[in-house]
């Protein structure tokens, strides 16, 4: 095959497969509305279960689920009927994928399901075969035809019930009304984690590290204060510890600017009064969204208390660090 030929076959699976998804909208009714109900009702967890290659979305499907806020397992049929039926109680419900409704591994097992009065929802590409019938709920992902030319790989059949999963599980995230937040809680060690539940306080320089001078200092001791603690800026105080201001790099390159006389001059006249501060308990994404909206040059951010007295310090690098940006 030349190039040309080979991007025509690229272009057509995915023509054939898209065209399956698209097929799926019509049939979201009230038998997926009665599927989610029971998905939703589950005092335990959804057991997801199928052989071959739909096990391997059945896998998928599961993770899915259990990210968004619906316990879920994956179950491998040939192993359920060997010690791992035993996994599956009672306040649980089946989710059984099988595209041509007869495999034996699943119709085996399913005796023992209906004798623990387990609900069984079913994803097959027939509807008159034998999972379909024995299932509480059906659901039909049948496609016109495999975008394998053999009509043998199953292609268009796994993407129409990947998809079918997706909108179960969207549809229940939707229900139960999961938030970002929720969504984070289970995803602690990826990039969405990291935004959404580092906080202020768990990336902030305290204690010795945090640069501060009364507003009566010599502009000379800022600079020493911030060479010293390396954070690119120093928080200025009132006499009773309360912040009055904040001097960064940037307006030392301003004060430099001026011609300024270091040894003389105060940092009471260079200082930035009432500068932007954050909380410790504020979460680390709405600092940087503060840093982003006020333009705040060198990312440069003072925590305070409910007193307005100085806490912590925060800078850009320690928001990089931390891949909260």
């Amino acid at each position: 095959m030349n190039s040309h030929e080979i991007i025509n076959a690229g272009q057509r699976v995915i023509g054939i497969e898209a065209a399956a998804v698209a097929a799926l909208e019509s049939r979201i009714d009230e038998t997926f509305a009665a599927a989610a109900d029971r998905l939703l009702e589950c005092e335990g967890r959804v057991v997801v279960t199928g052989m071959g290659k739909s096990g391997h979305i059945g896998g998928k499907i599961a993770a899915t689920l259990a990210s968004t806020g619906t316990p879920a397992f994956f179950v491998h049929p040939g192993e359920a009927s060997h010690g791992d039926l035993g996994m599956i109680t009672p306040q649980d419900v089946v989710l059984a994928l099988s595209y041509s409704g007869e495999t034996g591994e699943i119709l085996t097992i399913l005796p023992l399901l209906k004798r623990l009065g387990v609900p069984l929802v079913a994803m097959t590409g027939n509807a008159d075969s034998t999972l379909a019938q024995r299932a509480d709920v059906h659901l039909d992902v049948g496609v016109e035809i495999e975008a394998c030319p053999l009509e043998l790989a199953p292609t268009s059949s796994t993407t129409a019930c990947l998809a079918m999963g997706d909108a179960l599980a969207i549809a229940l995230l939707e229900a139960r009304h999961f938030t970002a937040e929720d969504f984070a809680r289970s995803h602690p060690g990826g990039s969405l984690g990291r935004r959404l539940l580092l906080t202020v306080a768990d990336l902030m320089h305290t204690g010795a590290a945090l640069p501060l001078i009364g507003d009566d200092a010599a502009l000379r001791e800022a600079l020493l204060e911030m060479t010293t603690k390396g954070l690119g800026m120093t928080g200025v105080v009132d006499e009773d510890g309360r912040l009055a201001g904040l001097f960064t790099d940037g307006d030392l390159r301003r004060t430099l600017d001026r011609d300024v006389d270091i040894k003389q001059a105060t940092i009471a006249e260079f200082m930035t009064r009432q500068p932007k501060t954050v909380t410790a308990d504020m979460l680390a994404a709405e600092a940087v969204r503060l840093l982003e909206e006020h333009r705040i040059g060198g990312g440069a951010l003072m925590v305070v208390d409910d007193d307005n007295r100085p806490v912590g310090a925060l800078n850009m690098q320690d928001l990089l660090r931390a891949g909260v940006i």
